[in-house]
């Protein structure tokens, strides 16, 4: 076997994955690329682990093995860097499998360019049990990509580690989300790259971290949050909240009304200078300018009840309140009240994203996995390759639910559209995307704010 100059520090992060590991590490030590340094850290597991650890590290010459307390990803990965001797670093999850030539093929990419810092393949789903059921693959970043609001995979990564240690690696801050964390840090400092082909397989099973949505989005939002303070972005935003004349928003669910329940959420916002209601309600009027009478940022404005109406674009009522407002200001909110379980932190997230990632323009939406019909005269048919085996990012379906959307002041003023230029997007939590928007979804509602309380 040819050896290859370029040694690459390959550690594998281990938590309780006894059913696993061995079939993560036998991918490895099977790798084309022979120039491998093994890493195995096992982060406080209960099960068996330690033991086939034990055993597993008389199979490779060139192993180092590592059993802590529970520190968390961040820290771990960060305990790998300080101990790799590697000119590239990759981690591999105890849970995942490698496809032979995965090393090979991305340290080539590397070795032939100097300035890309990270490079990562597609992949392959698979179930707990190692069934491959789907192919996912990721745009052309050479040639399709300009926005790069979509985060490589954190693990099968491979990392030029010089690069690594000069944005100071993992901020453990963070827990979780170590992929996306140093995916906003890389794409700031250096090229990042796409193999078009998948080289790992991802196995989805019921103790993913991936599951924990909650905790997924609201620590990204915080890392959104902490680099847009590093780079100094200067937000300054007015938030908009239109009310149409409608008595539901008055009705009381759990000892407070619906509007207030929104009003009171979208207070706890930092970014928003200040905070526009506006309705052509005589009601919400008086109910805004009496519950918050104390509150500096909120201003009531309003409106005639031709802006209220669904066949007048939103954009009049933005350019009605622009004319009554005295506030500088470089992008402009709106946030529906529709939409009541959406959380502070992601009316804040949608702004720090906008600016992040050098969109004019942001929606809220989550990804929707169902499969979508055309009917063509014969029959129905799937739209978008959703049938087949390899899943193309291009086909990826968003839904727009959670009613939150925010654009640069620069370009509404240009274009008069809210959703406009660049447009960059805002996943939020399944429960966000409840909406009053019917019956049903007003008593979904006060079932789990009656729950809740």
């Amino acid at each position: 076997m040819k050896y290859n100059s370029s040694l690459v520090t390959v550690y594998i992060t281990n938590y309780n994955y006894q059913d696993y590991l061995e079939e993560a590490f036998t991918s490895l030590v099977n790798q084309t690329y022979n120039s491998i340094e093994i890493i195995i850290i096992d982060d406080g597991s209960t099960d068996n682990s330690i033991n086939i650890i034990k055993r597993l590290s008389k199979k490779h010459e060139n192993i180092q093995t590592i059993f802590q307390k529970n520190k968390g990803l961040n820290k771990t990965n960060n305990v790998a860097i300080k101990k790799a001797r590697g000119k590239y670093i990759m981690r591999l999850d105890a849970d995942d499998i490698l496809e032979p030539k995965a090393i090979e093929k991305m340290v080539k990419v590397l070795d032939e360019n100097d300035n890309i810092g990270l490079v990562f393949p597609d992949y392959y789903l698979m179930d707990e049990n190692g069934f491959k059921f789907s192919a996912h693959k990721r745009y052309n970043f050479d040639t399709d990509v300009l926005l790069f609001d979509r985060p490589a995979h954190g693990a099968c990564t491979m990392i030029r580690i010089s690069f690594l240690k000069a944005v100071n690696g993992y901020d453990e801050d963070f827990t979780c989300q170590d992929g996306y964390e140093i995916w906003l840090k890389f794409i700031t400092h250096y090229q990042v790259k796409n193999i078009n082909e998948p080289l790992f397989y991802y196995r989805q099973h019921s103790s993913n971290l991936t599951k924990n949505e909650t905790k997924i989005l609201s620590t990204r939002a915080a890392i959104n949050k902490k680099s847009v303070q590093t780079k100094n972005i200067n937000i300054e935003s007015i938030l908009i909240l239109p009310i149409r004349n409608d008595k539901k928003y008055l009705k009381v669910i759990a000892g407070e009304s619906i509007l207030e329940k929104k009003i009171n959420v979208v207070l706890l916002a930092e970014i928003p200078k200040k905070i526009i209601i506006t309705s052509s309600s005589k009601d919400i009027k008086e109910f805004v300018q009496k519950r918050y009478k104390d509150e500096s940022k909120i201003i009531f404005i309003e409106r005639s009840e031709v802006l209220e109406r669904k066949t007048t674009p939103l954009s009049e009522t933005i350019n009605f309140i622009q004319k009554q407002i005295d506030v500088n200001y470089n992008a402009i909110q709106i946030i529906s009240p529709d939409f009541p379980f959406i959380e502070s932190y992601s009316i804040d997230d949608a702004l720090n994203t906008m600016f992040l990632f050098g969109s004019d323009s942001i929606i809220s939406v989550r990804e929707d996995n169902h499969m979508f019909f055309q009917h063509h005269g014969k029959g129905m048919e799937p739209i978008l390759n959703q049938n087949k085996f390899t899943k193309l990012e291009r086909d990826t379906l968003f839904k727009s639910v959670g009613g939150i959307s925010a654009v640069k002041k620069e370009a509404f003023d240009l274009s008069n559209e809210i959703i406009t230029g660049r447009v960059g997007h805002l996943m939020v939590e399944e429960k966000a995307s409840i909406e009053l928007n019917n019956q049903y979804g007003l008593d979904l509602a006060t079932n789990i704010f009656t729950n809740e309380q």
